[in-house]
């Protein structure tokens, strides 16, 4: 079974590609410093505990693992820190990336999976998001995912890299089978702040802006389900395995969900009333964005067929009854 370096394999989305990655043949090896991950959630394959500012040991693990790719999920993703504290994305974000891809290519490790963000474009409120549409980031965060783009661009010029790069917004849901799922302190996404109100474990989901130019008012972002993005980045692998070029996927819904619909299906699912407060506008938050994928359905055969409320909702549910990690 070949190896795959999973950087922030603990995390949400870094072990659901675990566990996708190893129901596909491959041997997924966790490299995370469990800032944001858990090791609990390391449940599929080796784990190395470290650092990808740590390039000496990003050394070690290519030689003992010499992996075939890699997945490269670990960064800082929050978009407020990353505007009051911009070093720190740039230090760990861009610092760190760097360290890992001139690792892998010491190495000889040229096959690269990136797992990029939506951010990149900026605030383009109401198009519908293609791979051609300008990036213009307006945060650190989304700045930073984009300098590693251009990274990956320059070693694929150099050093013969290979990158898919994926580009997404919200992520949603759980592994349907209850192994892996989203744990995050404190947790900032829509899903599991609705959950945790209706368990009670916060007074209300405060609902920020009713007066948007939608149809019911609140704001529409466009959700993919964990374990489709999961199943997109193990196309990505093999994309490059079987010798195809460097390539740039979005992956959505080209649609997305309000706010309200969200709540509505949480009704449907859980059969409980979700405790709302209706707060203003937060500053710099848009109208609508999503993002199209007809390039991701015609190249790569990917489907975002788990990605409707009910199921996001559901499996979120079901983790969110039972399912915790331990530091």
């Amino acid at each position: 079974m070949a190896n795959v370096l999973v950087t922030g394999g603990a995390g949400y989305i870094g072990s659901h590609a675990c566990k996708v990655l190893a129901a596909a043949g491959f041997t997924p090896v966790t490299f995370d410093n469990l800032c944001t991950g858990w090791q609990d959630a390391v449940k599929f394959g080796p784990f190395v505990k470290g650092d990808l500012l740590d390039r000496i040991q990003l050394d070690e693990v290519f030689a003992e693992y010499a992996p075939v790719a890699v997945m490269h999920f670990a960064a800082l993703s929050q978009v407020g820190e990353s505007t009051t504290n911009p070093g720190l994305y740039w230090r760990n974000n861009v610092g760190g990336s760097l360290n890992l891809i001139e690792a892998a290519a010491a190495a000889g490790c040229v096959n690269f999976v990136f797992s990029s963000t939506c951010a990149t474009y900026g605030d383009q409120d109401g198009v519908t998001l293609t791979e051609d549409t300008e990036q213009h980031p307006i945060n650190a965060y989304g700045a930073s995912k984009r300098a590693v783009e251009d990274i990956l661009r320059n070693f694929q010029d150099s050093h013969g890299m290979k990158a898919v790069i994926f580009r997404y917004f919200n992520v949603a849901g759980a592994d349907p089978e209850g192994e892996v799922g989203e744990f995050h302190q404190p947790e900032t996404h829509l899903i599991p702040l609705m959950l945790d109100a209706i368990d009670g474990k916060r007074d209300a989901l405060t609902v920020h802006g009713t007066d948007y130019d939608t149809p019911d008012g609140t704001c529409i972002r466009d959700y993919v389900h964990v374990m489709d993005l999961a199943a997109a980045h193990v196309k990505g692998i093999k994309w490059l395995l079987e010798g195809r070029e460097p390539r740039v996927f979005n992956l959505g819904t080209g649609s997305g969900f309000s706010v309200r619909e969200v709540i509505d299906h949480s009704r449907a699912v859980t059969n409980k009333e979700v405790p709302i407060i209706e707060g203003p506008r937060r500053a710099g938050d848009c109208t609508k964005l999503v993002s199209g994928s007809d390039r991701a359905m015609s190249e790569l055969g990917w489907s975002p067929e788990r990605s409707t409320l009910e199921a996001m909702i559901t499996d979120a549910w079901r983790w969110h009854q039972t399912g915790h990690y331990e530091k």
